[in-house]
């Protein structure tokens, strides 16, 4: 391979492993649509910026774009929290009217701004190595920059919240009465899957974001029980998708981050059928 295919698979692999390892709390508290809701929330933010600043492209775009991001999680657990809806009803009546405030700034205030949104949802993987910052004198990519810093940002995270994280994704009620903070840690958690997701955005688009937040975590729950080997197990799903996928991309002449999304649920899919315990297979040979 050549050293700008070494590092897209790098940069989808250090993604993988951000969204993996908090995908697998977002799993485990059946919160898994929450990455997908971010994805179209975030757009008056990215329009809000664009409108004050006429930037389409800079760090005040991430920090736009996260804050209603944060703001759709926020808005979900809030209207959880009244009893009135339930957790997927409340997703689903937030991220909607987010998405079409941002529709609706474009249309009327910014319709010849051209904001890429095909760019958003299918990602500029291939052209990553391409855009470069300098860094201590070398010109490395943006993007391997942004993603390596999520990523220590998150392991960082999980390492020191590690028991309250662990309690909360299986008995929030639980976490809460121990006095473990169980509903601060899960908004922490929405709030840090909300940041990785928009800053991967430009990498990688919304569709891989997705992807590598639910399906790796996904696979991995049906290979171990056990939380941390969970985690680990998702991340190396996340590494294989991405090395396989860019491979067969490569091959085929096709899509980059959908030929590794449909690596993605290639792998989930055998796994589903030949887990020793959870496969389909599996069950079909153990006696009722």
């Amino acid at each position: 391979m050549s050293p700008d295919d070494v590092m897209i698979v790098v940069i989808a692999g250090l993604l993988s492993t951000s969204c993996a390892v908090l995908g697998g709390f977002l799993v485990l508290r059946g919160q898994a649509l929450l990455p997908d809701a971010v994805s179209h929330a975030v757009l008056p933010g990215i329009v809000l910026i664009f409108l004050l600043t006429g930037d389409r492209a800079s760090l005040w775009t991430v920090v736009g774009a996260t804050a209603f991001g944060v703001l759709c999680v926020l808005g979900t657990d809030w209207l959880k929290r009244t009893g009135v809806v339930e957790s997927d009803a409340a997703l689903a009546l937030v991220f909607p009217a987010l998405f079409s405030l941002g529709i609706l700034g474009i249309s009327r205030f910014a319709s010849g701004a051209h904001i890429d949104l095909d760019s958003a949802i299918y990602g500029d993987l291939t052209f990553a190595p391409l855009r470069t910052m300098e860094l201590f004198g070398a010109d490395v990519p943006r993007s391997l920059v942004i993603t390596g810093l999520a990523t220590v940002a998150v392991l960082a995270l999980v390492a020191t919240l590690w028991r309250p994280l662990q309690a909360a994704a299986f008995d929030p009620a639980f976490a809460e009465l121990a006095g473990l903070r169980g509903r601060l840690i899960g908004q922490v958690l929405l709030v840090a899957v909300a940041g990785v997701a928009v800053v991967a955005f430009d990498s990688v688009g919304a569709i891989l974001v997705i992807t590598f937040f639910v399906v790796p975590a996904s696979t991995a729950r049906l290979l171990t029980t056990r939380l941390g080997a969970m985690l680990v197990v998702a991340a190396l799903c996340g590494w294989i998708a991405s090395a396989g996928g860019h491979a067969l991309a490569v091959s085929f002449d096709t899509s980059i981050p959908g030929t590794i999304g449909l690596t993605s649920g290639a792998l989930f899919l055998l796994t589903l059928l030949l887990a020793p315990r959870r496969g389909l297979l599996a069950r079909r040979r153990t006696p009722a």
